[in-house]
């Protein structure tokens, strides 16, 4: 990426980089400039995307700045710094548009200027811009027309340098206040507004010439305007107005002035720049803004109905939201003393695009809902109420009288189920609530209009009755129902629930208790079967004494299984194994064998093996081959070698050289070495040396290999001893096996009359491990 730039570098010996940021106006048209200026020259690239537009500028310098150049940002540009390869670079992205140009000429000593690509410069200009290139217009040219020189003779402008808004030489190199003004702004945002009035003072105190005195002069307006400090409003708003008469924020501060001179009854003040609003910002949100603000004015000065007017015009006339709530919330204020209907229409109108507003205030919301409400508009009351409840959680101090409320209104409109679930919401989470008293006639009053044929008003009502009734028949009855309804929802977890509760009741009077318990356990295990939640199916099954039927055998077998549940698994096989049907016995025979094998019952492992492998061969079934593997290891466990060389003989046969087989193979080299048979220890170690070569692996190693190379020896075939020896020269051993290995590598090297070699392995062996018995071995070999 960087190729192009690091090519058209030249040595550069001092860098004192200078950035600079102005921001200005083209036909109301708000521009930034961003100026890069060094004693040596530099290049900068602008990289363009399919559309030809430059969506990054880079700039690249062989030394770094002396002064470190921190995140600089504006609203047309983000800059950042970066090193690679040694280089320094400047990344300039653009917030809108942008533009490139090198500044090759000095207006201040030359007279002639005219159009040039150059890769070098001292001094390089951004400008950014939202859509229209400012300053210069761009006309359509012949390609064949010629370039001439502009010359400058007779109106050579003076130079110097950047200027302030107020049009002063400033000379930009430090960009402290940059930080300090980005706090401001989050201040601002976060509503820390007397912290916020703080640092901009300060910032204004230290930096007395900093770029973003009129931004700093306007957020000092906004902040007076929200601690209502009229005064200060009107004081600093005068100021903006006077010397920044240009800034795009005039509109709002007129509108805050105006607001501010209202205030403190000052009318005719107020009139004058409310006219000024109007007339020179006809159509902006900030007008918009000042006509609720002069509908408050003429509100407290006891005209209703001309304030109603200024307060629909901003309702009816703006396009952005945040204006038009503003302006319902006042009107509907305003009507709802003579007609809280219409009162609610306006709010109705703020709930549909943002009902989020009611949360701003929620003191004063949660009063216009009790208005809403003993008025009776009781939609209105319940909806703005359920908007509140969505806003806020748990931990406001007003969130459990919201979600009484919500309840107690919606229960006077027609949603009764929404009500009822809000109820019993507030005694769910508040049983000693301030409203439970009120909730509780709230719902006992709505058991009579919802439908009672619904199981959940008809669990909710038992709920109550056990609650209300507890220790009383009623309560009993009630909890025995409940848990039946259950059953029949299929909600058989929440009756096991209950299990202890009813089988406290009277068994004489509920004598099905028992059958409604065991019906619950069985569908919950058929549900956590079909879910395949083995561990559940297991918790059931040693809680309850469940007998499901047969078809479910297979599962409670396979979560008995992963569970580790062998007593569950071994009554499942027990069940079956005596079928007549051959397919099944096969399968529950090597069930019964895995369940046998694995708690230890070797015998009737066997027992088991052999009929199974009968009926294997009888009918040349290959599902279940596994058994002559488990039959093996049975033999293995058992340590009888004998029976174990007959088993792995069948497992060759069946499985031929699987790597699954590994361990068996090695513990047959095990047998072969305790026997002394080195035929058996060569064949198998042969397989285990094979399959671990072929499949990268070192499982068996250095084990196999050792007893496979002093199988070699014994039988005096070095060759084969050195191959599989030597085979360990790229494994990793521990000190000690690396010393063994290159002590028996010097020995098969002696067998073989190469005196040099052995002579080297030895010295490998001793300086592997020099206090090891193999070191001590290889010292002695080599004396001889």
């Amino acid at each position: 990426m960087f190729k192009w730039i690091l090519l058209t570098l030249i040595p550069i010996f001092s860098f004192a980089l200078e950035i600079s940021i102005d921001s200005a106006k083209d036909n109301f048209i708000k521009y930034s400039t961003l100026h890069l200026n060094d004693q040596s020259k530099f290049t900068c690239k602008a990289l363009q995307n399919e559309f030809e537009e430059t969506k990054e500028i880079v700039c690249a310098f062989s030394k770094r700045s002396s002064k470190d150049v921190k995140h600089l940002e504006d609203e047309f540009f983000k800059v950042n710094t970066f090193i690679q390869n040694g280089t320094f670079f400047l990344s300039i992205k653009p917030k809108h548009k942008m533009k490139l140009y090198a500044n090759i000429f000095d207006l201040t000593e030359e007279s002639t200027l005219f159009t040039a690509e150059v890769s070098l410069s001292n001094s390089w200009i951004v400008i950014g811009y939202k859509e229209k290139f400012p300053l210069v217009k761009k006309d359509q040219r012949s390609d064949l027309a010629i370039n001439f020189p502009f010359y400058m003779e007779q109106d050579k402008l003076p130079y110097v340098g950047s200027l302030d808004i107020k049009g002063n030489p400033v000379s930009i190199k430090r960009v402290e206040d940059v930080s300090e003004y980005i706090k401001v702004k989050e201040y601002f945002e976060q509503k820390d507004y007397e912290r916020c009035l703080d640092i901009t003072n300060d910032i204004l105190k230290k930096y007395p010439n900093t770029l973003f005195k009129a931004e700093l002069l306007y957020y000092k307006i906004k902040i007076y305007a929200k601690l209502k400090d009229y005064d200060n409003v009107i004081a600093n708003a005068k100021i903006f107005l006077r010397e920044y008469s240009a800034d795009e924020n005039v509109a709002e501060v007129l509108s805050l002035i105006a607001h501010g001179y209202s205030k403190i009854g000052l009318s005719s003040d107020s009139d004058y720049f409310f006219d000024r609003l109007f007339s020179e910002h006809a159509g902006n949100k900030y007008a918009q803004y000042g006509f609720i603000y002069k509908g408050e004015a003429l509100e407290e000065s006891g005209g209703a109905s001309q304030a109603e007017k200024f307060y629909k015009r901003a309702l009816y006339e703006t396009k952005d939201v945040d204006v038009a709530v503003d302006a319902a919330y006042h009107l509907s204020n305003l009507v709802f003393q003579e007609s809280p209907k219409e009162s609610s229409k306006y709010l109705d109108k703020i709930l549909k695009v943002k009902p989020e507003f009611f949360k701003e205030d929620l003191k004063a919301s949660l009063e216009l809902v009790k208005e809403l409400f003993e008025a009776g508009e009781y939609q209105s009351a319940a909806d703005i109420d359920s908007a509140l409840f969505d806003a806020i959680n748990p931990t406001y101090d007003e969130y459990e009288e919201v979600l009484a409320h919500k309840g107690l209104y919606l229960a006077h409109t027609t949603e009764k189920r929404a009500a009822l679930d809000a109820l019993n919401s507030y005694m769910k989470k508040f049983p000693d609530g301030d409203y439970l008293r009120e909730v509780e006639l709230a719902k006992d009053q709505l058991f009579f209009d919802v439908d009672d044929m619904n199981s959940s008003v008809k669990l909710a009502e038992f709920n109550k009755l056990i609650e209300e009734y507890q220790n009383d028949s009623i309560g009993s009855k009630a909890l025995y129902e409940k848990a039946k309804l259950l059953n029949t929802l299929g909600k058989y977890a929440q009756v096991l629930n209950l299990k202890s509760k009813l089988l406290a009741l009277d068994q004489t009077t509920y004598t099905e208790v028992p059958s409604v318990i065991e019906t619950a356990a069985i569908g919950a295990m058929q549900e956590s079967l079909e879910k395949k939640n083995c561990e559940e199916v297991l918790i059931i099954s040693s809680e309850h004494n469940v007998t499901l039927s047969s078809k479910w055998d297979d599962s409670v077998y396979e979560c008995a299984m992963i569970g580790g549940d062998y007593q569950l698994a071994k009554k499942m096989t027990v069940k079956n194994i005596d079928t007549k049907d051959a397919k099944e016995k096969e399968k529950w025979l090597f069930r019964y064998i895995k369940v046998d094998f694995a708690t230890g019952n070797y015998l009737d492992v066997l027992q088991a093996a052999k009929d199974l492998t009968a009926l294997i061969e009888l009918d040349n079934d290959k599902k279940y081959l596994e058994v002559y593997r488990i039959l093996f290891d049975t033999y293995n466990r058992l340590e009888k070698q004998d029976q174990m060389i007959d088993a792995i003989v069948k497992v060759e046969e069946v499985f031929k050289d699987s790597y699954k087989d590994i361990d068996r193979y090695a513990n047959m080299v095990a047998v072969g070495v305790a026997k002394k048979d080195d035929n058996m220890v060569i064949k198998y170690g042969k397989k285990i040396y094979d399959l671990q070569k072929r499949t990268s692996s070192h499982a068996q190693t250095p084990y196999i290999e050792f007893s496979l190379y002093q199988a070699y020896m014994n039988k005096d075939n070095y060759e084969n001893a050195l191959e599989v020896i030597k085979s360990l020269d790229d494994v990793k051993l521990s000190t000690s096996d690396r010393a063994r290995q290159k002590y028996l590598l010097g020995s098969v090297y002696s067998k073989l009359w190469k005196d040099s070699e052995a002579q080297k392995a030895y010295d490998e062996a001793i300086a592997a491990d020099k206090n090891s018995a193999w070191a001590k071995l290889a010292q002695s070999a080599k004396n001889i």
